[in-house]
């Protein structure tokens, strides 16, 4: 378990290199890195966010984790993924079935989103992390290095391998009682491919990664630590992490990847409050319309999302009927709220709960949206699995696009809130206690 060190909020007694100065992406505080050891992180002395976490090896742990990955993903492509056996009759699929099925079946945007989030975009994840640890092993940075290194911040949201297994186990769970279920090679080695894209996603240290494909830029001069930067012209990277001075030329662009850079500029919440309305007004027809629609014998029965729950209770299945209630209708609904919440509470910082715990809400809110997409997989496994005709069949329902545009709009609202309003009436740290540095041979603050 990685041991955590504070990061420096106040000016150290012996000068500080400016390759060691951050902005913390979640409070605007500009800080100083500590000199890490393999294993440590650093973290932000006000807001408790990871600003960097050291490996042993990076280069050569993230090629390595990624390469076997890869080759997990294609084994989950090219072989069976599951079947199913009804008195001899039944029907087996592949993993690209999943998405293929639903195209098939009028839903091109549903399938567009279960094949992007978990094969396409884990795949040039993937790609181009190899990509950039060859040139880094090679000594050299290939070609196309920056701009692979850009995107790896932009898809890592976005992949939901994991999540995706958790809608297939509760597929199994749905229709394990009325047929013979049969797991092909594809969904242990789908297993396994995403526990490693989990690894692999936590094994990549972007900042190690930038200060060896571009060391050169330097942070400004000026600048106070433990003051925020939006108050002396300075802006982070969320890119590259790099300390900008910020200019009156047009839009700010980042010195070492030249990614438009995000200056605070005061509490705006726009974005985020028209994404939440959107979804708002999409959560009503999720609800209303059939996720999906059950043909069995000839008997046509379409299924709503809190039909589906209530029919799980009435079964006794209480496990798999509180996974579809708390992904379906708790996390999306509670994220709603919470970011609704959140939109006006920063523009009321006298109130009983501290900014720590709204910060920590907001983490939370952004880390739990995209388990939502269990219905909407498991809407695309029994979709493509479940093709008999009029004996025995599952069609997806006008409410599965509706409830896939909910998932995509609240995590799209979540990343354009700005955590650092926040923290806007907080212009300088309190004091930190040492207690705050810790690891595993020594208490130490660099």
């Amino acid at each position: 378990m990685p041991t955590h060190v504070t990061a420096h909020h106040k000016a150290p007694a012996k000068p500080v290199s400016r390759r060691r100065l951050r902005i913390c992406h979640e409070c605007d505080l500009l800080l100083a890195l500590p000199r890490l050891k393999t294993g440590e992180k650093a973290v932000c002395p006000r807001c408790e966010h990871t600003l960097v976490r050291r490996h042993s090896n990076p280069a050569e742990r993230s090629l390595a984790l990624a390469v076997a990955t890869l080759i997990l993903l294609a084994l989950s492509v090219a072989f069976p993924f599951l079947s199913f056996d009804i008195s001899g009759i039944g029907n087996r699929i592949e993993l690209t079935e999943t998405a293929s099925t639903l195209i098939g079946l009028h839903q091109p945007l549903v399938a567009l989103c279960v094949l992007l989030t978990v094969i396409i975009l884990p795949a040039v994840y993937l790609l181009s992390l190899v990509w950039l640890c060859v040139g880094i092993t090679l000594g050299q940075p290939l070609p196309r290095s920056r701009q692979m290194a850009r995107t790896l911040g932009y898809i890592t949201p976005w992949m939901m391998a994991d999540v995706f297994v958790i809608g297939t186990l509760v597929s199994l769970i749905k229709i394990i009682g009325m047929a013979d279920i049969e797991l092909g090679m594809s969904f242990w080695t789908f297993c396994a491919y995403a526990l490693l894209l989990l690894l692999t996603t936590q094994s990549v240290d972007r900042d190690w990664l930038w200060l060896y494909l571009d060391p050169e830029p330097k942070a400004p001069p000026e600048g106070e630590l433990g003051v925020s930067a939006s108050q002396q012209g300075l802006a982070g990277c969320n890119t590259c992490g790099l300390v900008n001075k910020l200019s009156d030329n047009g839009r700010p662009r980042c010195l070492r990847c030249d990614e438009p850079l995000h200056p605070y500029t005061g509490v705006n919440n726009q974005a985020t409050l028209a994404l939440l309305v959107a979804s708002m007004l999409l959560y009503i027809p999720a609800n209303l319309y059939p996720i999906m629609i059950t043909t069995s014998l000839g008997d046509t029965q379409p299924a709503t999302i809190i039909g589906g729950v209530l029919l799980f209770f009435q079964h006794g299945d209480w496990p798999i009927a509180m996974i579809i209630l708390t992904a379906s209708v708790l996390v999306p609904v509670s994220k709603m709220l919470a970011l609704l919440w959140l939109c006006y509470i920063v523009r009321q910082p006298k109130t009983t709960l501290s900014q720590l715990s709204r910060v920590r809400l907001y983490r939370i809110t952004e880390f739990i949206g995209r388990w939502s997409m269990v219905d909407v997989f498991v809407v695309a496994i029994l979709v493509a699995l479940i093709r008999n005709g009029s004996l025995m069949s599952i069609e997806p329902g006008a409410g599965a696009l509706s409830f896939t545009a909910v998932v995509v709009l609240t995590m799209l609202a979540a990343i354009m809130f700005d955590p650092r309003s926040i923290w806007q009436s907080a212009a300088h740290l309190p004091p930190v206690s040492t207690s705050n540095v810790t690891s595993p041979k020594e208490n130490h603050h660099v």
